[in-house]
């Protein structure tokens, strides 16, 4: 397995710098969808099937869980996953790393930079925490919850309520034991020195764990209506290494939305309150080649016309504060090996305030298409990914866009201005984000490398 080791931007560059050009690159994968079309379509990319050796493998997170820590992998070897990923991407973690962190910022800069952190709606881990989400409970009385498990995707497993007697029903229904027997339960992960979860614990073994974890979450009862409809937006963020902390954020996106107005009088229909694809395409009246998305683009320009520019930056600049600090939250527990990157889909929702809310990020968003215009984004988003991730080491280091990405994040924030890239003393400081803005990626992808090649050519 690689080390994991700490390094300042400026060894980055140079680590990018000195890198081996190849024009051979072996990749692997499991996953037959837009993935599997865009790596045999590569220039120079070859398959590898079975056991042969590999210098690229996009695998699912079950597969890291079995061999990562068995696997020796070369310098430039590249791996789709962190290690322990999850402590983003599973829901009870990701929400226990958000609040530890809040309380680390109210100590070291004060109230106002904690209250930056408040982009995630009230939520408790059951069983464990069962007792404080009953006196929350308690003191407002008629407000919708929502349940989700805290390992499962594309909607499955969750409900909403409104009394007690449901959380008590779904218990019995779910594993036959009472709740106060489960609550006797050890906690499902320890913690390590660091103030990660402990991996053995944690993810090895959780068939052993008696019953399945859920977080109850308080319930955006105001989400902001399209139509009457609800959504919530999937917005892609590459992380190449989180020591030092270097994101990308993707230009394109889309919102999902629910196939059924919106309403809180039927908290049980599912079409009405879950926009994940995998649920509404199961609506009576989906449209298979409509779909229920929109491009970000589309959003964004949708918005500004009912509430103008101003408020559409405002809304844009607290969806980046969220990818960051959820980022920070996990930056100093997830394992920084120098062979893995992520992409992540963070689902945002958006409310009647124009206040955005995280409610989860997904390590494995789905690369399946819906439509052929979301096979179009998903392919120039996976095209992208692999320019960035630079397997071929035709990259310098020092770009701020690669395609439809834009450098946010690199060990500070990035600014949108040529030179240097942290300018965030100055009081005009712009992020270098550009989201749901016009993605111009095949021009910039024809300048990028026509001038990266200019550059080697010159005399050193």
């Amino acid at each position: 397995m690689g080390s994991q080791e700490s390094h300042g931007p400026e060894h980055v560059f140079c680590c990018l710098c000195c890198r081996e050009p190849r024009t051979l690159i072996r990749f692997k994968t499991t996953l037959m969808n837009t993935l599997m079309d865009v790596l045999r379509h590569r220039p120079g990319w070859v398959e590898v099937k079975d056991e042969g050796e590999w210098d690229f493998y996009w695998c699912d997170v079950s597969w890291l869980r079995e061999n990562f820590d068995h696997t020796y992998m070369d310098e430039h070897v590249r791996i789709s996953h962190f290690r322990n990923h999850y402590e983003l991407t599973r829901k009870n973690y990701m929400v226990k790393n958000l609040k530890r962190f809040r309380k680390q910022l109210e100590r070291e800069a004060g109230k106002v930079e904690a209250a930056k952190c408040d982009f995630f709606p009230k939520t408790f881990e059951m069983p464990c925490e069962y007792h404080l989400f009953v006196e929350e409970f308690r003191k407002n009385p008629g407000i919708t919850w929502i349940m989700k498990p805290v390992a499962r995707s594309q909607g499955k497993g969750i409900f909403l309520f409104r009394r007690l007697k449901d959380i008590m029903d779904w218990r019995k229904g779910t594993v036959g034991k009472k709740l106060t027997i489960v609550e006797t339960q050890p906690n499902r992960a320890s913690v390590n020195p660091s103030g990660s979860h402990d991996t053995k614990n944690s993810d090895d073994q959780k068939d052993e764990i008696p019953v399945e974890n859920y977080v109850a979450q308080r319930y955006v009862e105001n989400p902001y209506l399209i139509g009457g409809r609800k959504f919530d937006l999937r917005v892609y963020v590459l992380v190449m290494s989180y020591i030092p902390l270097r994101a990308w954020l993707y230009r394109d996106g889309f919102a999902r939305f629910s196939n059924t107005r919106f309403t809180l009088n039927s908290i049980d229909d599912h079409y009405v309150h879950l926009t994940n694809v995998a649920v509404q395409k199961t609506s009576p009246d989906y449209h298979p080649k409509k779909g229920c998305k929109w491009m970000l683009q589309r959003f964004r320009q949708y918005l500004a016309s009912k509430h103008g520019p101003e408020a559409v930056e405002t809304l844009f600049s607290a969806m980046d504060n969220i990818f960051i600090r959820s980022l920070q939250s996990v930056q100093k527990v997830i394992i920084s090996d120098k062979h893995c990157f992520e992409l992540y889909g963070y689902d945002i929702l958006i409310d009647q305030d124009l206040k955005p809310w995280l409610l989860e990020v997904n390590a494995s968003p789905s690369l399946t298409a819906s439509s052929q215009e979301d096979y179009e984004l998903k392919t120039c988003l996976l095209e992208d990914t692999l320019h960035v991730v630079d397997m071929e080491a035709r990259l310098t280091g020092r770009e701020k866009r690669v395609g439809g990405f834009d450098l946010m994040w690199s060990d500070g924030p990035v600014s949108r201005e040529e030179g240097p890239s942290d300018l965030s003393g100055m009081a005009n400081f712009v992020t270098n984000t550009h989201l749901g803005c016009i993605n111009d990626r095949k021009e910039q992808l024809r300048q990028l490398f026509r001038s990266l090649q200019v550059q080697k050519k010159a005399p050193g």
